[in-house]
């Protein structure tokens, strides 16, 4: 079936945030006093959704640090430094591809929207998107209702759409939305833990835009 619409996720796939986000993490376990810390290769292993237990797997102690006091201090740090995070290699020139393929372009993240609004129109890309499907708290919950309102409201048909992230969560909430998936493993998360998903891996964004419209053309 043809392509109509991308979602994007956003950080680790379009935001270059990972370097950001493993030095945060390192930096949080060392203001409450935990004595481990990770590598970029490490960080991989752990990282993932729900974010809670992501930070169990990190060795957080919610009985003493709840996670909602751990969270508000990393986005805390994680906020202000992101400002100097780049776009991932090829992120630009994907977007242009696809808006040249005649293509929508929605952002659909677990990031909060006003944060997302802002990162998103720092980098001079706003125009690029119809939306900006942001959460309305830092606690990064599931992306799929906020995807399945989206698509309620819009009239898009999921079977029409394709998801890029970097994540076992974008896959699952490709999934639950009935969008096909394409993950590229320069992000979050191994290419182990993409692949064991069953869905197309690709090394960065741009063999995503290649796969993606190769795939649209020989439909």
């Amino acid at each position: 079936m043809p392509v109509d619409l991308i979602l994007w996720d956003w950080n680790g796939t379009l935001l270059d945030d990972v370097a950001l986000c493993v030095d945060a993490l390192n930096h949080l376990l060392a203001e409450y006093g935990y004595p481990q810390r990770y590598t970029l290769d490490s960080y991989r292993e752990i990282f993932g959704f729900p974010v809670e237990e992501y930070y169990v797997r990190a060795g957080f102690d919610f009985s003493r640090h709840p996670f909602p006091v751990l969270a508000k201090s990393y986005m805390e740090d994680y906020l202000p430094r992101s400002a100097a995070c780049p776009l991932a290699r090829g992120a630009r020139q994907a977007l242009a591809d696809f808006d040249c393929a005649g293509l929508r372009q929605v952002i659909l993240s677990a990031s909060r929207v006003e944060d997302l609004e802002r990162q998103v129109t720092e980098r001079g890309i706003r125009g690029c998107f119809d939306r900006l499907l942001g959460l309305g708290d830092i606690y990064a919950k599931s992306k799929v209702e906020l995807g399945r309102r989206f698509f309620r409201e819009s009239g898009f048909d999921p079977g029409r759409a394709v998801m890029i992230g970097d994540s076992v969560h974008d896959f699952e909430v490709a999934r639950a939305m009935g969008v096909r998936c394409v993950l590229q493993c320069a992000g979050h998360q191994t290419e182990a833990a993409l692949r064991a998903t069953g869905a197309p891996v690709v090394p960065g964004l741009p063999e995503a835009a290649d796969f993606i419209l190769r795939e649209a053309h020989h439909e």
